[in-house]
């Protein structure tokens, strides 16, 4: 069951360490509700001193103060406090008709741990459910221009958010740098979540991170995300596969310019080539694979910005393409498809039974 709840004014009292309760304490001030917070001294320690507009409250020293204390409140969230308190509350809150939840604590460990998270290809839909808890749970998130950021107040009300600056050709932040804050950030005790649009894994640079952690003695997890590679030409109706056309799809970086080895290989595969950051390279791409062998009549495809309001499809052929793109302004971020799916785009299923048909005619002759 979700139940959402307009919480603004509302009195909402948690029990739990300043520390373990940091997470809830922030959704609840984002929510605009007033936050009390009830916790008690640990090992001789006096409490944690909690966020500056959370109102501290004494524990109860007589057992109708109990009652009073939870009738106050429209709401009490238990996150931790120990079984025979725990029972006290539940108690009243029963007597009194008030609302009660329980919340997961947050580490309070000394060492912190890293999350890669991978935000799909930027529409918030994409975001697997693994993704939005460790948003959830972070303290603070390092985040790339093509990553889902616009909504973080929402999915980490409470962390800080601190944009990396990552896009096609432009690295604001080394990645060195980038490597070096994830792991002095775990270091001091954060939960800390490095958001990446796509996957991780993905020309993502997750691997030298994941090293970088590892190296560091630092705890990481990975959560793949749904790739451009894939659901972008997807969401311009081009499927990277198709039994009758393509039984295999080869991804690569356009990044650099590939070699004439590579070129060749490439060129001899066959199926589909989904190319991600390959606008700046296109022309060396499309001379290449047609100089080592590709029918200069290939289909080709271009869709820039994916899964936006700004979403484009250039269809062109493999000699055509790098001409129509220039005169079109093609940019980054784009993914490039060149193979026999591209022409699925263009049909109904209807007409894309007889280009099938067609196509396998011709090739039985």
């Amino acid at each position: 069951m979700d139940i959402s709840l307009d919480l603004a004014g509302r009195r909402v009292l948690v029990f739990g360490g300043a520390l373990a309760a940091r997470r809830v304490l922030a959704r609840f001030l984002a929510a605009e509700a007033i936050v009390y917070l009830a916790s008690v001294p640990v090992d001789g320690h006096p409490p944690e001193r909690p966020h500056p507009q959370v109102r501290p409250v004494e524990y109860p020293h007589f057992p109708h103060g109990w009652r009073d204390l939870v009738s106050a409140v429209d709401l009490v969230v238990l996150v931790e406090v120990s079984a025979a308190t725990e029972r006290i509350i539940v108690d009243a809150c029963a007597s009194q008709r008030v609302w009660l939840s329980r919340e997961p604590a947050a580490s309070v460990a000394p060492l912190g741990r890293v999350t890669l998270v991978g935000g799909g290809p930027g529409d918030d839909g994409l975001l697997t459910m693994a993704a939005v808890q460790a948003l959830r749970d972070a303290d603070i998130v390092f985040y790339d221009k093509l990553s889902p950021h616009d909504r973080l107040d929402e999915w980490c009300p409470g962390a800080e958010h601190v944009d990396v600056g990552k896009t096609p050709g432009h690295h604001a932040t080394p990645q060195a740098e980038i490597e070096r804050m994830l792991v002095d950030s775990a270091l001091a005790g954060l939960t800390v979540v490095r958001l990446k649009g796509g996957d991780p894994f993905v020309f993502g640079r997750g691997g030298e991170e994941v090293v970088a952690c590892r190296e560091a003695g630092v705890p990481v997890t990975v959560i793949s995300g749904v790739t451009s590679a894939i659901s972008v030409p997807a969401a311009a109706g081009i499927p990277v596969t198709h039994r009758d056309l393509s039984r295999v799809f080869t991804v690569l970086s356009g990044h650099a310019p590939l070699s004439e080895n590579e070129l060749a290989h490439l060129a001899g595969l066959g199926g589909t080539i989904v190319v991600l950051m390959g606008i700046g390279t296109l022309p060396h791409l499309t001379a290449g694979l047609a100089r080592h062998g590709m029918r200069t009549d290939m289909p080709v495809a271009i869709v820039e910005q994916g899964f936006s309001a700004r979403q484009r499809t250039t269809k062109a052929r493999l000699d055509t393409i790098t001409p129509l793109a220039a005169k079109l302004g093609a940019r980054s971020p784009a993914v490039l498809v060149i193979g026999e799916v591209v022409r699925l785009s263009e049909h109904d299923d209807a007409a894309s039974d007889e280009l099938l048909q067609a196509i396998a005619s011709n090739a039985e002759h």
